[in-house]
């Protein structure tokens, strides 16, 4: 199955203010049960565990309205992990929530080198084209102190597959068309290795989760194998 990409309708907000709001709900609907949280608190749990750290910041890149590190600090907490998110992305119609927040491009972060212990992304990377994908893992390196953070879908036609099956779940027709178009372009685990190999990152860490998601960890300083 070859990587296609197909523009998705979100990205440039194709849709009426409802259909937009739909899609924005749909998104926490399959952050919540398809993997998405599940996913990045591993990462930042993995983080707080081989650097000893109780008490991390963390930017999201491509936000919206921050549910997925909302609830990952939710979880965290629980844990004895403090996680202290500040939210971008490219929309101010996008972000919706009480912590900071800056509109900006994910490829030029406006922030200070080690401005954040940890930069994250979820369900980011595979919009992106190879080059603009090692362009924000670079940027995230420089503004990281620790880690930059990858949370994104796994290409396969199995996962094609369990998207159309759960097209009768979805709120807006934008994620009917949305969730088809990232499963198109995503990435593989291979591909991904391959090409996060120029990142210029001391160490890289790969692994799989619950329905067809990668985790990657892009690791600024040194630290130990996963």
């Amino acid at each position: 199955m070859h990587r296609v990409v197909i523009p998705e309708l979100l990205d440039t907000d194709a849709g009426t203010p409802a259909e937009i709001r739909g899609s924005l709900r749909d998104l926490r609907f399959i952050n919540s049960w398809f993997g998405g949280v599940r996913t990045t608190t591993r990462l930042v749990e993995e983080v707080a565990r081989q650097t000893s750290k109780p008490s991390l910041s963390l930017l999201e890149v491509a936000a919206g309205s921050g549910y997925v590190p909302e609830r990952t600090s939710a979880v965290l907490r629980r844990r004895g992990i403090q996680l202290s998110p500040t939210l971008l992305d490219r929309s101010p119609a996008h972000l919706n929530s009480s912590r900071p927040a800056v509109a900006a491009d994910a490829v030029a972060l406006p922030f200070r080198d080690g401005s954040f212990d940890v930069v994250s992304c979820s369900l980011f990377a595979h919009h992106l084209e190879p080059e603009e994908l090692l362009r924000f893992v670079r940027e995230g390196l420089r503004v990281c102190r620790l880690a930059v953070l990858i949370n994104d879908l796994i290409r396969h036609p199995l996962h094609l597959w369990l998207v159309y099956a759960g097209f009768p779940l979805y709120r807006s027709r934008l994620t009917r068309h949305d969730a088809v178009a990232s499963v198109r372009r995503a990435y593989t685990m291979d591909e991904m290795h391959a090409l996060l190999s120029r990142c210029g990152a001391s160490r890289l860490n790969f692994s799989r989760h619950y329905l067809f998601r990668m985790g990657v960890i892009a690791w600024k300083g040194q630290g130990a194998e996963m």
